[in-house]
């Protein structure tokens, strides 16, 4: 797990320039940085590393192929790296590390061998034969990868931080992507290959690309997708689904498990997050280390589960208790560790737990993934229902009937309200995330100018509306909100977090398993992983309604998080800003003071925005 960072330039790089952007990010590799210009200094790569796998300094980037053809600079970890090696009979190995297998792939076959990988990575390397850069990222999006263009420019790093810090030193200036908002304010994150700058993009996952270094031109292609893998030939056997699923699951968390420095599990004592400690724990030959929190308050608390959990599985289990004053101590670091307006303020609690564990491993495994591929999710069941030909007739006035109930039923009913059937992925997301849908954008922003048609295409044809909705998610909210945090939250804390859920022979054996193997009458949702979870841990201990990751905002927000609310959105300063109309928020805030419970979300997302707009402008 590390930190990548390079340039091209038609003209001249500044080496000490981009080798300071590099280090802005020495909290993604602090046990050596590397860095290579090449002869005819228009070319520069940048490496942090954090040392998981062959510690010796042999495994330090960048790294040349045997052939010295090729220089590589790489972050994240491929598991099947010891099987990839059978590929190359008779090669002379220098490392014992995934790196040199990756570069020495490529150095014999190419590009088409990036879909070999199966792991989180973003790799960039240096043809200096060819003179061209080619670039890849997994299939999911798991490790992150931005780049700047233009004409003259090639910019790459794996946190924005660098890029800014480069471009800005260069006295360049990046100018705010106000395309990028509307999105921002729909979904609580923008998505790829939007970021909050102009020229600024997101590398997209499961793609490869080749920049000629002769006249500057990217090509990018995918060479993965889900929807190729989305119900072709559906498993509905649950015997061969449930061998299969188990197979694979111990497989892909075995691998996952390589490590030359401590490892342990983050453990909330829901479903996935059990399973994966579960695995772990049945694989291992010592006790695994297990990490999670509590808050003081008893709603939002759910440590005890993770312990009971811990208790039954024998682990050496670690809870910290998280207070208001814990998050009142992150809450200033929250841009400087995301670097552009994010919303999701789990991030807190992830980063408090990820410092927990830092401080008795290196290497965590997490339960991302579960949700998305087993329809763990409570909008998927909207999708059905809004699906229904007769919810679909008489929806406008479901919708008129439901504002004038309490406001749990109106947030609810705003889920008939959706713009069109070519939107609905997005709408779903967002009244369930208790974010602005579409008219209220219209009614705000001072230019309401855009359009989400996009975002919400799927190449797919076959399977329910649950089934679809899950897929978006799968391409979206994992991708450019879960991981996400998940990546910069341990990242701060120098710690590499791994998701042995989405190894990439679960994910397309899942998008090929029937709904019906997902959503059990007696089990309800993610019934083949409980199959299978329910073999190592009682059932009992998961008989409960289903939390989400969560901290007490809305109580915050009216409390101690106040003075976000007055440094940040007052009338004068979201005026000054220009980008929502100040008396929208003034009427939100209103609601929001009177006792507006379900308001509280996008009061946070306009704090964020205003806070990141007043920070950067």
């Amino acid at each position: 797990m590390c930190g990548i960072a390079g340039a091209f330039s038609k003209t001249t790089i500044h080496r000490e320039a981009l080798q300071c952007a590099t280090d802005v990010m020495e909290h993604r590799g602090p046990d050596s940085g590397g860095y290579y210009t090449d002869d005819t200094g228009r070319i520069f790569f940048g490496h942090r590393r954090l040392s998981i796998i062959d510690l010796s300094s042999v495994a330090n980037q960048p790294m040349y192929s045997a052939d010295g053809r090729y220089v590589m600079v790489y972050n994240g970890e491929v598991y099947n790296f010891n099987e990839l090696r059978a590929k190359l009979p008779g090669q002379q190995w220098k490392t014992h590390s995934d790196t040199e297998v990756i570069l020495e792939l490529f150095a014999k076959y190419g590009a088409e061998s990036f879909a070999w990988l199966n792991g989180m990575f973003s790799v960039v390397i240096h043809d200096k034969q060819e003179q061209k850069l080619y670039i890849s990222r997994d299939q999911i999006g798991i490790k992150p990868l931005f780049y700047y263009k233009t004409d003259k420019d090639f910019v790459f790093a794996s946190e924005l931080k660098v890029i800014a810090n480069y471009v800005k030193s260069e006295n360049l200036k990046l100018s705010i992507n106000h395309t990028a908002v509307p999105y921002f304010l729909h979904l609580g994150f923008i998505p790829e290959p939007l970021t909050i700058y102009k020229d600024v993009h997101k590398f997209p996952a499961a793609h490869t690309a080749t920049l000629d270094i002769s006249n500057g031109n990217l090509d990018i292609k995918p060479y993965w997708r889900p929807e190729d893998h989305f119900l072709k030939n559906p498993i509905r056997d649950e015997k061969t689904a449930l061998e299969r699923y188990r197979k694979t699951l111990f497989e892909s968390v075995e691998s996952q498990m390589v490590s030359d420095v401590p490892l342990g599990t983050f453990l909330s004592g829901g479903i996935d997050s059990s399973l994966v400690t579960a695995v772990a724990s049945k694989l291992s030959n010592q006790k695994v280390n297990t990490f999670s929190i509590g808050f003081n308050e008893a709603k939002y608390d759910e440590s005890k589960y993770a312990a009971a959990v811990a208790d039954h599985l024998g682990t050496n289990h670690h809870t910290f208790k998280v207070s208001v004053n814990d998050v009142l101590e992150l809450v200033p670091s929250l841009l400087d560790v995301y670097d552009e307006p994010f919303a999701d303020s789990s991030a807190f609690p992830t980063m408090l737990v990820s410092r927990l564990a830092r401080q008795h491993v290196t290497v965590t495994l997490s339960g991302d993934g579960g949700d998305e591929l087993f329809q763990g999710y409570g909008m998927y069941t909207w999708a059905n229902r809004l699906d229904n030909p007769l919810v679909q007739t008489f929806r406008k006035p479901l919708y008129a009937a439901t504002q004038m109930m309490n406001n749990r039923l109106r947030r609810g009913g705003a889920l008939f309200n959706y713009p069109s059937k070519q939107r609905i992925h997005t709408h779903i997301f967002s009244q369930e995330q208790y974010m602005f849908g579409e008219q209220e954008l219209q009614q705000m922003l001072v230019n309401p100018s855009f359009d989400f048609g996009w975002i919400n295409k799927l190449q797919v044809s076959n399977g329910n509306a649950a089934e679809k909705q899950a897929l978006w998610d799968l391409k979206h909210y994992l991708k450019d909100d879960l991981l996400v945090k998940v990546d910069r939250a341990s990242m701060k804390y120098s710690l590499e977090s791994r998701v042995p859920l989405l190894d990439i022979r679960l994910i397309e054996l899942a998008l090929n398993i029937d709904y019906d193997l997902k959503v059990n009458k007696e089990y309800g949702t993610k019934y083949l992983m409980k199959k299978v979870l329910y073999d190592l841990v009682p059932r009992a201990h998961f008989e409960r309604p289903k939390r989400g990751f969560a901290i007490p905002l809305r109580e915050w927000l009216q409390g101690p998080l106040h003075y976000l609310i007055e440094n940040y959105l007052s009338e004068e300063t979201v005026a000054a800003h220009g980008v929502v109309k100040p008396e929208v928020v003034r009427s939100l805030l209103q609601q929001f003071e009177a006792g507006a419970d379900h308001a509280y979300g996008r009061v946070w997302l306009l704090i964020v925005l205003h806070w990141w707009l007043s920070k950067n402008n």
